[in-house]
C-alpha cells in the first residue's frame, strides 16, 4: 500500500515537471527557469527581469524581486477570475490600449515598441500589464457597481468640509471650434497669413450664424459640429478664455498641427449639474472606493490561489 501511494505521488510529481515543460516549451530562456507557478501557470525569471526593466523605466518605487513577483502574481490571478466572468480582452483590444498609450505619450505604437526594445523589453511585457489592469477594472466595476456608486449628498459634504460651496455656479457650453486649415510643408508666411486672417474674423463675426456661412464659404476652412461641454469638462485655462469671450464672438487664434484654430462661442448658460470642484471631489472618492474594493477582492483572491515558488 505505502509504495503504490509512493509510486502515485512520484508520476503526480513527474507529470506536473511534464507540463511546466510543456508550458514554457516555447522559449528554451524561459523553460529553464521557472519562479513561480500559480493556479498552475508559471512566471519565469525572464518575466520577472522584463518586469523589473518595466517598472524601472515607468519609475514606479516598488521595484524589489518580490515586489515584481507579487505583480505578477495579482495579475495572474486577475486573468484568471476575469475568465471566469467571460471577461477576456482579445489580442486587438489590448493592442488598442497600447496604441491609446503610445498617443498620451505623443509616439506611434511602433516607435513605442523602438523606446521599449532601447530598454531591452519587450512589448508584450508591457501589453501584459495593460490586459491585467483592462481586465480587474472591468471586473470591479461590474461586480460592485452599486458599492462604488458616490452619492450627491456625500459628494456636497465632502465639498463643504473642504471649505468649498458645493452649489457654486457653473456654466455649459455650446462651441463650435473652426479651423482655417494651413498645409503640412508650407512656408511659414502662410501661417502669418492665416493668423491675421483670423484675427480679422474675429472683428467680423457677431453670432454663430455668422460663423456658420463664413466658413462654409471659404476655402481651406471648416467649422465643426457643435460640441457641448460643462465648466468641469474643460481645463481651467480653457474656461477662463470662454467667459472672458462674449456670446457668438470666436476666442483668439491659436497655432495647430491643423492651421490656425478657433472657437465660435454660441451659448453659454448657468447650470448646477456640475461644478470643477464636485467633479475632482467625485473622482477622487470613487477612486477611494474602487481601491479599496480592489484591494480586499484581491486579497482573498489570492489567499484561494494556488501559489508555488519554485
Amino acid at each position: 500500500m505505502m509504495g503504490t501511494m509512493i509510486s502515485g505521488r512520484v508520476l503526480q510529481a513527474t507529470l506536473a515537471t511534464a507540463v511546466t515543460i510543456l508550458i514554457c516549451a516555447g522559449s528554451p530562456a524561459r523553460a529553464q527557469s521557472v519562479a513561480v507557478m500559480v493556479n498552475g501557470e508559471p512566471i519565469t525569471n525572464f518575466d520577472i527581469e522584463q518586469r523589473t526593466k518595466l517598472n524601472a523605466l515607468s519609475g514606479s518605487k516598488a521595484n524589489s524581486r518580490q515586489d515584481v513577483i507579487d505583480e505578477l502574481i495579482s495579475e495572474k490571478v486577475k486573468i484568471k477570475e476575469g475568465k471566469k466572468y467571460s471577461v477576456d480582452p482579445g489580442a486587438s483590444e489590448v493592442d488598442g490600449a497600447f496604441q491609446n498609450m503610445s498617443s498620451r505619450m505623443r509616439l506611434t505604437p511602433d516607435q513605442l515598441v523602438q523606446s521599449l526594445a532601447s530598454k531591452g523589453i519587450r512589448p508584450d511585457t508591457l501589453k501584459s500589464r495593460l490586459k491585467a489592469d483592462m481586465v480587474w477594472n472591468a471586473i470591479v466595476r461590474g461586480r460592485f457597481k452599486q458599492s462604488l456608486q458616490v452619492g450627491e449628498k456625500e459628494v456636497d459634504a465632502a465639498v463643504q468640509s473642504a471649505g468649498g460651496d458645493a452649489m457654486t455656479e457653473a456654466f455649459e457650453y455650446q462651441m463650435r471650434p473652426v479651423v482655417l486649415v494651413v498645409p503640412r510643408g508650407a512656408a511659414s508666411g502662410m501661417m502669418e497669413a492665416r493668423h491675421k486672417e483670423a484675427e480679422g474674423l474675429r472683428e467680423r463675426i457677431q453670432s454663430c450664424e455668422d460663423a456658420n456661412r463664413t466658413f462654409k464659404s471659404m476655402q481651406n476652412a471648416t467649422i465643426r459640429d457643435t460640441v457641448v461641454k460643462t465648466s468641469a469638462d474643460l481645463p481651467p485655462s480653457l474656461r477662463e478664455l470662454l467667459d472672458k469671450t462674449p456670446i457668438g464672438r470666436l476666442t483668439p487664434p491659436e497655432v495647430t498641427r491643423q492651421g490656425v484654430e478657433m472657437v465660435a462661442l454660441c451659448a453659454r448658460k448657468p447650470t448646477k449639474v456640475d461644478t470643477p470642484k464636485k467633479r475632482e471631489v467625485r473622482e477622487k472618492m470613487f477612486a477611494e472606493k474602487f481601491e479599496a474594493k480592489s484591494k480586499s477582492y484581491l486579497q482573498d483572491l489570492r489567499k484561494a490561489a494556488m501559489i508555488e515558488y519554485r
